[in-house]
């Protein structure tokens, strides 16, 4: 392994492409899908839904990041939320029957990059433009809402985190 690639990904330097204000989100959502690769590396299928102790699953929390991301992005841009994002918000935490948990790392990672594209498009000078959050359309920015997208990322990557080691500790 490179020496660069041991480093936590804002200490590689710049992401080509991203603009500077929005470094720290790419960041923090690069980073998320690097550690929730390798903490997910021999996760059982069968631990995905399990909630030790009434915490959230595993399976819930890939879900999420991955919603919450894509929720955040949508309000950035000033639009609502569409039926198909408002049924997976719904359903996140509820077992699926299909794929397993490398689906779900793979859902996630797929987001992530797409959200690192889409910060590649963001206009600078539009970060502080008001955007609405919600259905209670809770004023807050645009900036506001892309660095919410990364750093409840970074918070439920912890849990996530926590709830594994808890539960291989009880293979």
């Amino acid at each position: 392994m490179e020496r660069n690639e041991q480093l936590e990904v804002w200490m590689r330097g710049p992401i080509p492409g991203i603009p500077a204000l929005l470094q720290p989100v790419a960041h923090a959502l690069l980073q998320a899908k690097e550690e929730v690769t390798r903490y997910m590396e021999g996760v059982n299928d069968l631990l995905l839904w399990q909630r030790p102790g009434g915490v959230a699953s595993i399976g819930f929390h890939l879900q999420h990041m991955a919603g919450v991301i894509d929720r955040m992005f949508t309000y950035a841009e000033g639009r609502p939320l569409s039926e198909i994002q408002l049924a997976y918000l719904y359903a996140e935490g509820k077992e699926t029957k299909s794929g397993g948990a490398q689906q779900l790392v793979n859902a996630f990672s797929e987001r992530v990059d797409a959200a690192v594209q889409e910060l590649s498009q963001v206009d600078e000078s539009t970060l502080t433009n008001v955007r609405y959050l919600g259905r209670k359309q809770i004023p807050t920015t645009r900036m506001g809402l892309l660095f919410h997208a990364a750093e409840h990322t970074q918070r439920h990557v912890g849990q996530l985190l926590v709830t594994i080691r808890f539960l291989k500790a009880d293979e």
